[in-house]
């Protein structure tokens, strides 16, 4: 039995509005170019923030669900589609083969270096690397990787880099906050020891 005072077509109303506003927000993340802040999208389609985050979530999981070969990710304080990780070697396939060239090591240590230890001068990146990452740094900047973000106090006051949010859409992060501790990346104590131990011993001991 309806509950007092309901009626059949406000529930369908109400469900066509819904459809309609995720309609809305898949329209316009489909031609931006950038992810979309949710303020942005509350703007465009008159809704309260909250009611946008929901949408985004509730899309999301429709297209986890259906199995579908893109989501809906928030990356760099927005909300853009992107290719499913599960179809992650096929686009690596088609980046690889027909994609713009790749960074090359050093370029990839580099942008570490910066994402890690921001806001960092070049020199002092060149004393983290033992090298000079002049060229390497301009390339990165013309990337969109690295910006200039201040300068530091100390004497001649040069210039901090730091990451820019094109690098956080590339990666798939929403802050700098999400990258990965370093920790993840340092063996133990014991594995150290012990590659030390080999490298030190003289061959055939």
């Amino acid at each position: 039995m309806s509950e007092p005072g309901w009626k059949a077509g406000d529930r369908s109303t109400e469900q066509a509005r819904g459809r309609a506003e995720s309609a809305a927000i898949e329209a316009v993340l489909t031609v931006a170019t950038e992810p979309v802040p949710p303020g942005l999208l509350a703007e465009l389609l008159e809704l309260p923030v909250e009611q946008v985050e929901r949408l985004c979530r509730e899309l999301q999981a429709a297209y986890e669900a259906d199995g579908r070969g893109f989501t809906l990710r928030r990356v760099a304080g927005g909300y853009r589609f992107q290719s499913s990780d599960t179809y992650a070697a096929y686009v690596e396939r088609f980046v690889l083969d027909g994609g713009p060239q790749k960074l090359s090591p050093a370029a990839l240590e580099t942008l570490a270096v910066v994402a890690y230890k921001q806001p960092i001068s070049r020199s002092q990146i060149s004393a983290i690397r033992g090298v000079n990452v002049e060229s390497v740094m301009r390339m990165l900047v013309a990337r969109g990787y690295v910006q200039a973000v201040g300068r530091d106090e100390g004497p001649g006051q040069p210039i901090l880099f730091g990451t820019t949010s094109m690098f956080l859409e590339r990666l798939g992060l929403d802050s700098i906050d999400d990258l990965p501790p370093l920790v993840a990346f340092v063996p133990p104590a014991s594995t150290v020891e012990m590659l030390e131990n080999v490298l030190r011993s003289e061959p055939g001991e």
